[in-house]
């Protein structure tokens, strides 16, 4: 059992942008990420992400390259200051999928997936990077990193 977990590309200032759309950089970068997912063989069912421009613009990049089966979709519940409590309980509907998110809410739903606890960190989120968590024996893990 896996579940992807992604923090979106590279987003313009709120000053620049307040709707915070990729940047091209950023945008270049989900690109190349989704790239080298589809070469090495990564599969999700669907890709979810919080509704923010610049989640649904990663989510859409990844998407276009990694084809889920059940297309990509806003998930309530993912946005950067939510709790991630409730999200962690559904975990394992999850799994198979991509969530496409923000911080601080990333790093603490995978703490508490896998410490217990939201306020340890368990691992650094790079922008467009990918987490794959994995669930064996009832316990999930870091299972690998791709920044």
């Amino acid at each position: 059992m896996e579940l992807f977990l992604v923090q979106h590309g590279h987003a313009m200032a709120k000053a620049q942008d307040p709707d915070r759309p990729l940047t091209p950089e950023g945008a270049e970068t989900v690109r190349r990420m989704a790239r080298w997912a589809r070469d090495a063989g990564l599969t999700v069912a669907a890709i979810h992400h919080s509704g923010k421009l610049r989640a649904e613009q990663t989510a859409q990049l990844l998407a276009d390259e990694l084809t889920p089966s059940q297309g990509v979709s806003i998930r309530p519940g993912l946005a950067p200051n939510d709790d991630v409590a409730p999200v962690a309980r559904g975990a394992d509907e999850l799994a198979g999928s991509m969530v496409v998110g923000h911080l601080p809410f990333l790093s603490r739903l995978t703490a508490l997936l896998v410490a217990g606890d939201p306020e340890t960190i368990v691992v650094r989120f790079r922008n467009a990077g990918i987490i794959c968590l994995g669930k064996e024996n009832g316990d999930w893990s870091v299972s690998w990193v791709m920044r």
